[in-house]
């Protein structure tokens, strides 16, 4: 079970370059176990509930929305949003807020992007608490967009293809892109409800209404299918296996990975190759649960990881 809702002690903007700004705020207790929490998508942007992950009593946590994401501005801009500008964001942030070193939480692209951002600063990680494991490889990819998830959900796979014609379909990220990224406002829109409305179908193994709901807000389905299909299309501007190969820079860092068995965002295997390839990892795996941070044992094992972080982090 969450934690109690709270609503933020300080919230401020931050101009991170000429043209984003990211909306942060802080919540918990100022003097606790500072934490960051990345939001998934990439283009999701932070939910209240994402702050009821962690004791108030024990953290400060950090929450931001991501370029383009969320409060941050411009909305579901495409400029300058890569993966390095949001690990260099991450920092901006923690610098901002006068943090030496934090635990970093994330879960689908915020694994992701909790990885790409511990590799580069290393000595600024505490340790890693991700779920839901997303290494963005190009079979990680095709698995989900192409061919692969389509076999086990066929009846939203018609849905998710219905923007797309025939001729176009060898290849669905580069006709979602060109759709996205056009002139015509009301193609942009039928493609970003198409696919946002694809992944929230799949993220859960029991039917959650408010995750539809929520994938369904034109708001965020437009900065949640613009940006993860430029991030996709674009191999998340990273080398193929980049995440994996670079882990040994997490030698000595404690993380704990926690992933549903029934995952079909992201499946398992990506959890497994990354706990084999990180000694100083733990795998959890939650029996009958898929892909969203609202499954019920998720959830659980989600508040048991932020618990026992704690432990281990003020008593070292």
């Amino acid at each position: 079970m969450l934690y109690p809702a709270i609503r933020p002690y300080a919230t401020r903007r931050l101009q991170v370059d000429a043209r984003h700004e990211l909306h942060i705020e802080e919540c918990g207790s100022p003097d606790g176990l500072p934490v960051v929490f990345l939001h998934g998508g990439p283009g999701a942007g932070c939910e209240d509930y994402h702050r009821q992950f962690f004791d108030p009593e024990n953290y400060r946590v950090v929450l931001f929305d991501q370029r383009g994401s969320g409060r941050s501005t411009p909305h579901a801009d495409l400029t300058d949003n890569t993966t390095a500008h949001l690990v260099d964001d991450i920092e901006k942030i923690r610098e901002e807020l006068g943090i030496d070193q934090w635990l970093v939480f994330g879960g689908s692209w915020g694994s992701t992007l909790g990885l790409a951002y511990a590799e580069a600063h290393p000595k600024r990680v505490l340790g890693l608490i991700l779920r839901g494991i997303f290494l963005c490889r190009n079979h990680d990819l095709s698995w989900f967009y192409q061919e692969g998830a389509d076999k086990i959900f066929p009846d939203y796979w018609q849905d998710f293809l219905e923007p797309i014609p025939e001729e176009e379909r060898d290849d669905l990220m580069r006709a979602y892109h060109s759709r996205l990224t056009g002139p015509d406002e009301l193609i942009r829109m039928k493609a970003a409800k198409a696919w946002s409305i694809w992944e929230a179908r799949c993220s859960n193994l029991q039917h959650n209404a408010k995750v539809l709901e929520a994938f369904s807000d034109p708001h965020m389905a437009l900065s949640l299918a613009r940006i993860e299909c430029h991030y996709f299309v674009n191999r998340i501007f990273l080398p193929e296996n980049h995440l994996l190969e670079q882990v040994g820079k997490l030698a000595g860092t404690p993380g704990i990975l926690v992933h549903g068995r029934y995952d079909v965002v992201c499946p398992i295997d990506q959890a497994f190759a990354l706990h084999h390839a990180w000694p100083d990892s733990r795998l959890d795996l939650v029996a009958e649960a898929g892909h969203s941070a609202l499954e019920q044992g998720i959830t659980t094992a989600l508040i048991a990881a932020t618990k026992e972080m704690h432990l281990r982090l003020t008593k070292a």
